[in-house]
Order: C-alpha cells, then sequence, then structure tokens
C-alpha cells in the first residue's frame, strides 16, 4: 500500500506544471544569465602586476625610490612606464595603464574608472603620502631619530597570525550560484505545498477522497512527503551538475559534499511548503501565492538580487543571516569553499536538519488535527 501511494505521488509530483517550471527550466536559464554577467569578471580583476604610467614633473628621490621598490622585486606590484603627460594620458584612455602617477613634491594619481586596481592604487599613493608626511616632520622636529623612524616605516609588522587560506575558489561573485541553488531548494516549497492541500478534504477534491479513503493518514502524508522529496533531490542535483558541469562553476570543495548540502536543501524546501499550507483554510492559490512572496524575499536577503545584502545585514541586523533559512543554505556552500575544517559546514547541515524536522512537525500537527463535519 505505501509503496503504491509513494509511485503515485511521484507521477503527481511530475504533473505540476510550477515544479517544472521554477525547479527544472528556471535554473537553467538564470543560471546561464549569471554565467554570462559574472564569468570572466573575477578573472579580469585578479592580476599579478598593475601597469601605471609615470610622469615627472619635477626631481622627488624619495617617491622615485618609493616607485623603484615596488616595481623591481621578485613579484613586482607595478610595472611603470615613464613617459610624458600627453602619452600618459592617450595610454590611459586605451586601457594599457590603470593610472597615472604624477611625481612632483609628492605623488599624485588619476584614474579613468572604478574597481579594484584603482583602488589599490589609491590606496597606496595615501600610504606613500602618510609615510612622507611622517618623515618630514621627524627632519623638522627632531633629525637625530630619522634612521630609526626609517627603519620602523620599513619594517613589515604583522599583527596577525599567518595562515593560507584554503578557498578552492576564491572568486565572490560565486556567491550568486550560491543563491540560485538556495533559491532552488526553497522553492521545492510548491512540491510540499500539494501534498499538504491534496490532504485536505476542503482543499481539493483528491483530499476529500483521501479523508474518505480507509488508508490512515499518515500513509499519505509520509508517501507524499517521500515522494516529493525524491523528485526535489533529483531537481537539485540536477541543478548543481548543470551548472558544475556545463556552465563550469567552480564551486570549490568537496563535490559529493556539494550534492549533499543540495539535496538537504530540497528536502527543507518541502517541509516549508508542508508547513506553510498546513495552515489555515485558505485556498492553494492563495497559499502559493504566500509561500512564493516569501521565498523571494528571503532569497532577496541572501544575497540573491543584491550581492553586498549580507554584509549590511551582518552589521545592521546579525539575527537575520542566523535565521533565514535561504542564507544558511548559501552560507554551506560556502562554507565547504572557504574552510579547510567541516565545523561551520556541519553546524549549516544541523540547522538545515532542525528546519526540515521542525516545518515537517508543525506541518503533520496542523493537518492532523484537522476535522470535517461532512465531506
Amino acid at each position: 500500500m505505501f509503496r503504491h501511494n509513494l509511485a503515485y505521488e511521484l507521477k503527481e509530483v511530475l504533473r505540476v506544471r510550477e515544479f517544472i517550471l521554477w525547479l527544472m527550466l528556471f535554473p537553467i536559464i538564470l543560471g546561464t544569465l549569471f554565467k554570462v554577467a559574472f564569468g570572466s569578471i573575477y578573472s579580469k580583476e585578479v592580476f599579478d602586476t598593475i601597469p601605471v604610467a609615470v610622469v615627472r614633473t619635477s626631481d622627488n628621490q624619495v617617491a622615485e625610490e618609493f616607485l623603484k621598490g615596488l616595481s623591481e622585486e621578485e613579484k613586482p606590484m607595478l610595472a611603470t612606464t615613464y613617459t610624458d603627460a600627453e602619452n600618459a594620458k592617450q595610454l590611459l584612455l586605451d586601457g594599457d595603464v590603470e593610472g597615472i602617477l604624477t611625481i612632483g613634491e609628492s605623488i599624485e594619481l588619476t584614474v579613468s574608472r572604478t574597481g579594484i586596481l584603482p583602488t589599490m592604487l589609491q590606496e597606496l599613493v595615501s600610504r606613500y603620502k602618510l609615510y612622507e608626511t611622517v618623515i618630514r616632520d621627524t627632519i623638522a622636529t627632531d633629525p637625530a631619530s630619522l634612521q630609526t623612524v626609517l627603519a620602523k616605516l620599513s619594517a613589515e609588522v604583522n599583527a596577525c597570525r599567518d595562515t593560507s587560506p584554503k578557498a578552492d575558489n576564491p572568486d565572490v561573485y560565486v556567491q550568486y550560484f550560491y543563491n540560485l541553488i538556495a533559491m532552488v531548494a526553497i522553492c521545492g516549497n510548491m512540491t510540499g505545498l500539494h501534498v499538504s492541500t491534496n490532504n485536505q478534504a476542503n482543499q481539493s477534491i483528491l483530499g476529500a477522497r483521501k479523508n474518505c479513503s480507509a488508508t490512515p493518514k499518515g500513509i499519505y502524508l509520509t508517501a507524499g512527503l517521500l515522494g516529493s522529496c525524491i523528485a526535489q533531490s533529483v531537481s537539485m542535483v540536477l541543478c548543481v551538475t548543470f551548472l558544475r558541469f556545463v556552465l563550469q562553476v567552480n564551486f570549490g570543495g568537496s563535490l559529493l559534499l556539494l550534492y549533499l548540502a543540495a539535496i538537504l536543501s530540497g528536502c527543507l524546501g518541502v517541509a516549508f511548503g508542508f508547513f506553510i499550507g498546513s495552515i489555515g483554510k485558505m485556498k492553494h492559490e492563495g497559499k502559493s501565492a504566500i509561500a512564493i512572496t516569501v521565498s523571494m524575499v528571503l532569497c532577496f536577503l541572501s544575497g540573491l538580487m543584491m550581492g553586498n545584502i549580507k554584509g549590511i545585514l551582518a552589521v545592521k541586523a546579525p539575527w537575520v543571516n542566523r535565521f533565514n533559512p535561504v542564507a544558511i543554505i548559501s552560507d554551506s556552500f560556502y562554507c565547504l569553499n572557504m574552510y579547510s575544517d567541516y565545523r561551520r559546514f556541519i553546524s549549516k547541515v544541523i540547522a538545515m536538519l532542525i528546519y526540515t524536522a521542525v516545518f515537517t512537525a508543525l506541518g503533520v500537527l496542523f493537518t492532523r488535527r484537522k476535522k470535517y463535519e461532512s465531506i
């Protein structure tokens, strides 16, 4: 009996149009758009040496030595091209250099765009001006201590513990793909919603037939939830496989654990929809609208539409990230990529299991308590 109901529920899930659209086609379309939009941004911003044009307007031995030290190392930070002002502007406009360093009484920077490299050049110039101010003040007030000050400025002061980063893929834009997988997972609420409404006599004809049947409601619910989880797990595996092997998105970390986290997150989405469907007497269409709306809000707060929203919430309202199930799902993929130990990843997995258990238990409680005077 249970096996028959399970097979029936699997067929029923495949007939749900939202399942095909949101969980099969939509991630393929959106993932492809993400790949086109973000696929090459990080690789263009990763650098070995920053090309700059240098224009001399007057002699400044300190500035000359500063630039020489940065351009003659084994792995130089700067690749300097000494030229005149007119040619330097042309190089900047053509994109051959990231900025123009003008050497006069100090160093002045000219850039034509925003981004990581121009920001680094600005920080470099600001640091030089700070050191230059310190040296000039020392010469004016206490020339005897100049050598000591120079030694301190030259010394590498590191207050942090040296660690080697584990990140298999440091590309910050991969977070959008993490959130895409999380969105597919939470949109599994559509299948869980159908399980709930199809077991309520006031929601559908099928629900009325099931409540008149001699088969215990627990078997229907268990078969429905298990069937939805199986179907959702298949969609999650297909989503991850398409992103990883077709679009060549490097998620980092263990691929098997990535699949595991994706499957568990899909089950969380099913349980979430089952819980929403068990609440109140609203029709299926109204509950479906609520489920989609809540899911999209959670996806927004997790960073699917606005990449830096998590950072803002971490400062303004850190509790949002801790309790947002979509953020927990995407964070599990992030932890798998960024950290060498699995402690943080396991904590996210445990949180997903807790959410799944709580939503399922509440859904079963609300569904089993419903009684009907007549069917």
